[in-house]
């Protein structure tokens, strides 16, 4: 009977499928939170760029996060790699380090800068190139970073070495807030993301193997996310040297007022060909407007990058991600038999012949923003689950139309079908375009 079950559960996952399609589950869903498509709130800058503010955003989305949908616990309840958190609005974990000197290490930034953009490439970008990207029209502010993949405990991990009395106005706000974090960083430290901490189940008290050119063993500096996409760790720029990472070859632009799509062409002009340009936020044009949030969904799509998935495609993208329903999450799971939340998603859009990114904060620019009323199966729906990064899109699950979704939650949990949550958290839903999805997956910048 066993053996028979295994037979029968992809011929069920089709016809399940099949039926969402049929059906025509194309309407809008039932609304649990969030925002109606086009209001937002914030401050309107003199070109008439408005940041959306933590108050509300755009199209449903929401600036409180969230849990992990179908995980009823509150915001980072019961969830935090360590035990030694403050109350309140102070998400990060950290504890001193015998060599960092007190929280005084680093100064404290005047004022925070939000990350905008990205330019990223393989090897050092030209010395002059930060000085000239400054004096570009809604530049506030440009750092160079070293960026690198290396092995954290076994598992490779996107890695920034970081000055980091200058990289820290860059950081999310909890991030920032933190002296501990950043005062251990100074000394030496590793600070890893809430979500690797978490999942990976790592301890503040238990240094983590650190292997590039060669091989570290590095204390924990703290928990706390940097808030830029695909980063899971940040070191600084003396551990990167001896780790390997490539030197300023990576730079951070902070342009709150700015037009990011005419920004970012005026940046591929600029730099080598050899480098990459990723938005980190999003910006929607609404009522005159553009509105920068950190919502789902791509900047300065045209006709010719358009066209969501086949019907063929649609459903071989369905058929194979319902076909996963029961298999353990494990952080870092790429399939077939374990998978994470973004790794479901690459692995069954592979099975329709799609290319996606690895990650969900990737993944999350492969399309537009959806108005709710337009989504359908088989479109992406984004979440903020990381207090530490409050504006990082660090969880995506699959749409399945009439009112629920699939996901890979967490730890201990298998994926499952829930209720399709809109609530706090809510980042967006995107409709995946493949010409755009495998340039993001072949872009080092996302």
């Amino acid at each position: 009977m066993r053996c028979l079950a295994r037979r029968l559960l992809p011929l069920a996952a089709f016809l399940l499928v099949l039926g969402l399609l049929l059906a025509g589950q194309f309407g809008p869903p039932r609304l649990t939170g969030g925002r109606p498509q086009g209001s937002a709130s914030g401050a309107r800058a003199p070109d008439g760029v408005v940041r959306a503010t933590q108050a509300g955003v755009t199209a449903g989305v929401s600036g409180t996060v969230g849990v992990i949908p179908g995980n009823h616990g509150a915001p980072g309840a019961s969830q935090q790699p360590g035990n030694s958190l403050a109350a309140g609005l102070s998400s990060v974990a950290a504890r001193p380090l015998p060599s960092s000197g007190g929280g005084d290490a680093v100064p404290v930034p005047q004022h925070l800068l939000p990350s905008d953009l990205l330019v990223v490439a393989s090897s050092t970008l030209p010395a002059r190139l930060i000085a000239r990207i400054r004096k570009l029209r809604g530049v506030a502010a440009a750092i160079g970073v070293d960026a690198g993949r290396i092995r954290v405990n076994g598992v490779f991990v996107n890695v920034l070495g970081v000055d980091p009395a200058a990289f820290r106005p860059f950081a999310a706000r909890p991030t920032a807030r933190s002296a501990t974090l950043w005062s251990n960083v100074a000394a030496g430290g590793m600070a890893i993301s809430y979500t690797m901490g978490r999942q990976d189940k790592l301890k503040l008290a238990r240094p983590v193997r650190v292997t590039g050119a060669r091989a570290l063993t590095l204390p924990v500096a703290g928990f706390g996310t940097a808030g830029i996409g695909d980063v899971d760790a940040m070191v600084s720029d003396q551990v990167a040297r001896q780790l390997g990472l490539p030197a300023g070859n990576a730079i951070v632009i902070s342009a709150p007022h700015a037009r990011l799509a005419g920004l970012m062409a005026k940046l591929k002009k600029l730099v080598p060909a050899h480098a990459a340009v990723a938005a980190l936020v999003t910006q929607v044009v609404t009522g005159g407007r553009t509105v920068t949030s950190a919502a789902a969904g791509a900047i300065g799509l045209t006709a010719s990058q358009g066209g969501g998935l086949t019907t063929a495609q649609l459903v071989r993208f369905l058929t194979a991600a319902t076909s996963r329903v029961g298999m353990p999450y494990v952080w870092g799971g790429n399939g077939p038999g374990q998978f994470d939340c973004s790794g479901l998603v690459q692995w069954a859009m592979a099975q329709a012949g799609i290319t996606m990114p690895r990650v969900a904060a990737d993944q999350a620019r492969t399309g537009p923003l959806l108005p709710l009323s337009d989504m359908r199966p088989g479109d992406l729906l984004f979440y903020h689950t990381d207090p530490t990064a409050p504006n990082y899109i660090s969880h995506v699950a699959i749409y399945l139309g009439n009112g629920v979704m699939l996901q890979a939650p967490e730890p201990g949990l298998r994926v499952e079908v829930v209720a399709a949550d809109f609530g706090a958290g809510f980042a967006g839903a995107v409709r995946v375009y493949p010409r755009v999805a495998a340039a993001a997956a072949g872009n080092p910048a996302g």
